[in-house]
């Protein structure tokens, strides 16, 4: 391949990049949505109660009240009684476009005319007329009702003239324009739209995947600015009169830059709102997902039981997430969200000043970053090497991402790092394979020059360059293990070293399959006949303390069984048995655990004080007289829940002060597991024991040999593994009765060895 070739095809690849961005080519909006998603998916704005309400017409209140579309003056009752609890303002996100089919004058039209019904009709005639209940409802305080812009044809009363109920001052450009257009109204009835404060466009724009992500606080019906549903709740709220509207051309508003209408101003007696917007008076919404806290049901405002706090002095949006009711609209964080929510959701963030804007420089630097970091890329890979490249490609991507994610969470600006990053990725990997291409020829030069001068190895070590390893861990908790097999050197001396070999595999084999296969842990390593372990690396396990004494159980048994086939062996060879007896120590507590070691040699391994203090466990199984001593971080982590039975027969044996700690470590010895634990035989061993240890460490001396007494016959009859341990205390209690321990002795062994 001709050297000019793998530099110009990735500058060729990167000019059609920038035209296709610079263009808004194909799926590029779709991406930039795609990544904004996902910021608010890791970063959703924080919800708190910001004067807000939805009240929900929810599946509950459907159910105690009835099938919708309810009668308008069970809504009547609705918006009063919000009025009387001091509503801010009421907003129906509810079409009021048909009269109450259950209204006397619908009725009257059902029934057929006959002398058998002229009475009922007359009764019927004089009944209240429901839309006029809401109607009055409406107007006894500030309200709002919906009205859907649409572009479809419909029924001709849509194109009555609508009441004036807020003046428009446009500074600037005329700002229809630049709104979405719609020719057409599904509006409320003319009772309702004269009665309320105010009446809002419903309306909601999706970008092309569907998804909502931005609301027009205004929209262009024909000549006519309607004001969103939204904004409308929120000029009554604040009892104001008029929406003052500053676009491009206005002042302090560069045209060529902010194009459009930049900012929505809403001043009254109660407050002013001055909203920023993008150039069509949308406001991204910073989605918070769903939020129960948002919402108040229905029936608890029609029986009052709803908190009055979560009503007063709030923007009240009434609308409904009954399934067969509620508009679904995606957003960035729930495929299905409530339009009323959505709406919800905008006035939080306009009343909390919380907004996402994509700066007018946004694109521009979003060019000029894709220019220079695929331009650096394609240089630094092509003249270094494949790994070099990598490293500028990973250290500008994330550094990329990182600064647009600073921009999102510090300041609410959306700036795209994606694609910029996803074409450098394309452009790393065309020119490294160009550069492959190119340098297949060299690499075969040099180890033809090479091959009579170094090893294979080694040439293709110097042709290849490989980066070398690195080194690190992390910090975990884990429950260690050392197993160690007792009076070993007696038993090999007497061994061949054939035979040494052969008895040391019978005995790693079943303890290795209990401790890998049957038990989820890691052999870290053997040494002679001990073997290290651990539990919760390199993959998490939850119960990796209770996994680690249940091995510990269960290597018990594989022991027992294999001295079983020793002994039979044996017998048939006409020699004595031959048993194996082993100790284990485990322990549970913070480690490092990683590749650790050198540059030419490495290891997946622990090391922290946990895995030393294991390693000392497992050496004062000789002293105490047990097979198994288990630290008290083990022991906690395995101690049943409150009102739960024993998980494992653990006796406390001691306070040992290992050599290097301060502190003083409960040590326990492991007996048996859950069943041996529950049994009555244990219980009683577990009674007499601690009233030994209460009188050793209280230096009752006479207590102690009282209680040694009765754990003498209860451990000849059920655990006679235990008598070396109580032979020892009864050697310390005699020896102290002789020499009374120093005054400051507080019942704690002094464990200056890894056996004692």
């Amino acid at each position: 391949m001709k050297r000019w070739l793998d530099l110009l095809i990735p500058f060729a690849l990167l000019l059609a990049a920038l035209v296709v961005r610079a263009e808004e080519g194909p799926g590029i909006a779709r991406l930039r949505n795609l990544v904004f998603d996902s910021y608010q998916r890791f970063h959703p704005r924080p919800y708190a109660d910001a004067g807000v309400t939805v009240v929900d017409i929810d599946e509950e209140s459907l159910a105690r009240i009835g099938q919708w579309p309810w009668p308008r003056s069970k809504l009547a009752e609705l918006v009063t009684t919000l009025g009387q609890e001091g509503a801010a303002a009421v907003a129906l996100d509810i079409i009021l476009a048909e009269p109450d089919r259950m209204g006397p004058q619908n009725l009257l039209r059902l029934w057929p005319d006959n002398a058998d019904q002229a009475s009922l009709k007359a009764v019927l005639q004089n009944l209240p007329d429901p839309d006029l209940a809401l109607a009055q409802a409406l107007a006894s305080g500030p309200t709002v009702v919906a009205v859907a812009l649409v572009n479809e044809p419909v029924p001709s009363g849509s194109l009555l003239p609508m009441p004036r109920k807020a003046g428009i001052s446009n500074a600037g450009d005329n700002a229809i324009p630049f709104l979405p257009a719609f020719s057409e109204a599904v509006r409320a009835l003319p009772i309702f739209e004269e009665a309320a404060s105010g009446y809002g466009a419903v309306n909601a724009v999706p970008d092309s995947d569907g998804v909502i992500r931005r609301l027009p606080l205004l929209s262009a019906y024909g000549e006519i600015i309607v004001p969103g549903f939204a904004s409308e709740a929120l000029r009554v709220a604040l009892n104001s009169s008029t929406y003052q509207i500053k676009a491009s051309g206005a002042n302090n508003v560069l045209e060529f830059v902010d194009r459009g209408v930049s900012l929505v101003r809403i001043a009254g007696h109660r407050g002013t709102a001055v909203i920023p917007t993008a150039g069509d008076s949308s406001v991204l919404l910073y989605d918070t997902g769903t939020q129960p806290s948002r919402f108040v049901p229905a029936w608890q405002i029609l029986d009052q039981s709803a908190d009055p706090s979560r009503i007063a002095g709030h923007i009240i949006l009434v609308g409904s997430t009954s399934e067969g009711l509620k508009d679904l609209k995606p957003s960035p964080l729930s495929p299905t969200m409530s339009g009323v929510e959505v709406n919800a959701q905008i006035l939080e963030q306009i009343v909390t000043g919380t907004y996402l804007k994509r700066p007018f420089w946004a694109s521009d630097l979003e060019i000029a970053f894709l220019l220079l970091f695929g331009s650096a890329l394609i240089l630094i890979a092509r003249r270094f090497s494949a790994i070099g490249g990598a490293t500028v490609g990973v250290i500008g991507s994330v550094a990329a991402i990182a600064a647009s994610w600073f921009a999102f969470t510090r300041q609410g600006w959306l700036v795209d790092p994606i694609f910029p990053v996803a074409v450098a990725l394309l452009l790393y990997m065309v020119t490294t394979f160009l550069g492959y291409l190119r340098t297949e020829g060299e690499k075969r030069f040099i180890r033809d020059v090479f091959s009579q001068m170094l090893s294979p190895v080694l040439v293709e070590k110097l042709a290849s360059q490989p980066e070398p390893p690195k080194l690190g861990g992390e910090l975990r908790e884990l429950t260690v293990m050392f197993t160690d097999l007792q009076g070993f050197t007696s038993i090999a001396e007497g061994l061949e070293p054939q035979d040494l070999t052969r008895l040391i595999n019978r005995f790693m084999t079943p303890m290795a399959r209990v401790i890998q296969d049957d038990h989820a842990g890691t052999i870290d390593k053997y040494m002679g006949d001990a073997i290290m372990a651990f539990w919760n690396a390199p993959l998490d396990l939850p119960d990796h303390a209770r996994q680690a004494v249940e091995a510990a159980l269960a290597m018990r048994a594989a022991l027992a069984a294999l001295n079983a086939e020793l002994a039979k062996e044996a017998a048939e060879k006409g020699e004595g048995p031959m048993g194996l007896a082993f100790g284990i120590g485990v322990n549970t507590g913070p480690c490092s655990v990683g590749y650790m070691g050198s540059e030419q040699r490495k290891a997946y391994t622990a090391i922290g004080d946990a895995v030393n203090l294991a390693s000392r466990l497992e050496g004062l199984t000789r002293m105490y007289g047990v097979d198994c001593v288990i630290g008290d971080g083990t022991a906690r982590a395995v101690a049943p829940a409150a009102g739960n039975g024993p998980s494992f027969a653990l006796i406390e044996i001691d306070l040992v002060r290992v050599k290097g700690k301060q502190r003083p470590e409960p040590v326990h010895a492991l007996i048996g597991d859950a069943a041996l634990a529950a049994g009555a035989p244990f219980q009683e061993l577990l009674a007499f024991h601690k009233s030994l240890i209460g009188a050793y460490r209280a230096q009752d001396w006479a207590g102690a040999t009282e209680a040694l007494a009765r754990l003498h016959d209860q451990t000849e009859r059920h655990f006679p593994g235990l008598m070396p341990l109580y032979t020892l205390y009864r050697r310390r209690i005699e020896g102290y009765r002789g020499a009374p321990p120093p005054p400051a002795w507080d019942g704690v062994f002094e464990a200056l060895g890894k056996t004692g």
